[in-house]
Order: structure tokens, then C-alpha cells, then sequence
């Protein structure tokens, strides 16, 4: 499970200012377009150029569901990449990262304190430098794992720590059993 990628990848479809083709016709025409020839995008999403071609004629309006399923990916992983680019440097900089989870957290703590894990449901917006790192791991593919460590020290830093006003003993919060979690920014 990837909850972190598919979390940025919806924070991205939601920033779309114009929605993506919704016919395989459509579809596939834009998809030409992007690849340049009906052979690529054969090759992109695993039939042959000939089926391609149909889908681009008309000449067959409904794709297998496994096909249609991997055209309209292929094509929500093109679609609007300037407006992808500019919104996640926009988080990264200036706006930062708003994280919506209820998950599992668990932290050390100093000795007399609890430090039992238990289901939080939190809705903290995160500084750009989180957004930045966070962004930063994705493209060099971290693993989900690393994407949870960053948004954890946003959390710990901002909401257990309260940007350094409280629990300054508190150290290695983990981000566990996630139920949910969605990002916006």
C-alpha cells in the first residue's frame, strides 16, 4: 500500500482546472497527441497499435475494464502537468501542506509521561518545508515508509510540539495503522 503517493496523486486531480477527456475516443486521441503515434501509446497501455487505432476511429467504443483502466490512468498522469508544477511549488514555498489522517501515533517520551500509541484524528496544516521535502522524496521515489517519516516530524513539530511552545522531550513520533489520510494543497 502507497497511501502517501495516492494521497498527492488526488491532491493533484483536485487541482485540475479543466477535466481530463472522458471518452475512450477522447482519451486515446489526447493520449496520441502526448506519445505521438498510435504504436506508443500501444505500448503504454499493453494492446496493439491496431486496437489502438480502432479506439481512434470509433470503430470500437468500449475497451476490456483492465485496458480501460490503464488508458485513463495514463492519461490522469499527463493531464495539466503546469498546473501540477506550479501548485506543488506553490505548497512548497509559500503555502505549505495541509494532512487530514486518523491514524495510529506513537512517540517516545520523557520518563513519567505515556507514550502508548493510540488513534488520533488530526487536521494540521503543515509548513512549505514539509510540503518541499516531502515532494523532494517522492521524485527520487522514497518509499512509503520515508513519506510517513516527514509528515510525522511535521506533525510532531506543529501539533504535539506546538512549534517548540510544548512537549520539547517529545521525540520520534510514528505515524502507524493509517485509516485515512488525505493532503490539500
Amino acid at each position: 500500500m502507497n497511501e502517501i503517493n495516492d494521497a498527492i496523486e488526488r491532491a493533484d486531480r483536485e487541482a485540475f482546472t479543466k477535466d481530463p477527456p472522458k471518452t475512450l475516443k477522447g482519451q486515446i486521441g489526447y493520449l496520441i497527441r502526448q506519445l505521438g503515434s498510435a504504436k506508443a501509446v500501444a505500448r503504454e497501455i499493453g494492446v496493439t497499435a491496431d486496437s489502438v487505432n480502432r479506439y481512434r476511429r470509433g470503430a470500437r467504443k468500449h475497451a476490456r475494464a483492465d485496458v480501460a483502466a490503464r488508458i485513463d490512468e495514463a492519461v490522469r498522469a499527463r493531464w495539466q502537468p503546469q498546473i501540477r508544477k506550479r501548485r506543488q511549488k506553490q505548497a512548497a514555498t509559500t503555502g505549505g501542506i495541509t494532512v487530514e489522517t486518523r491514524a495510529r501515533f506513537g512517540y517516545t517520551a520523557p520518563v513519567g509521561t505515556t507514550d502508548d500509541g493510540r488513534f488520533r484524528r488530526l487536521t494540521v496544516h503543515l509548513p512549505p518545508q514539509y510540503a518541499q521535502r516531502l515532494f523532494d522524496a517522492r521524485q527520487v521515489g522514497a518509499s512509503d515508509q520515508q513519506m510517513r517519516q516527514i509528515i510525522a516530524e511535521g506533525l510532531k513539530d506543529i501539533y504535539f510540539q506546538d512549534s517548540g511552545a510544548r512537549a520539547l522531550g517529545l521525540s520520534d513520533v510514528t505515524l502507524n495503522d493509517i485509516d485515512y489520510l488525505d493532503l490539500d494543497y
